[in-house]
């Protein structure tokens, strides 16, 4: 159950770096419009958007591979 716990949230963790990429293309198109107050608005909230992705997915990330190296280890005593 470990390992499976492990590899979604490894799986989670690569969608949400996928998406924080989007997001970054997303923001550098932003920026070539003419400057107004949304424009500037949109550029706040999506490096904030940004940000917390990358970090949840470290976090994630971070956690499947314990989750994956325990799962491992325990998977030959089971047998």
């Amino acid at each position: 159950m470990n390992k499976l716990k492990a590899i979604l949230q490894l799986a989670l963790a690569a969608i949400l770096v996928i998406a924080a990429a989007a997001t970054l293309v997303n923001l550098i198109l932003i920026t070539m419009r003419p400057e107004t107050i949304s424009v500037v608005n949109a550029i706040i909230g999506q490096g904030v958007l940004i940000i917390c992705l990358l970090v949840i997915s470290r976090i994630l990330f971070r956690n499947g591979k314990m989750r994956f190296k325990v799962g491992a280890e325990q998977e030959p005593d089971q047998g």
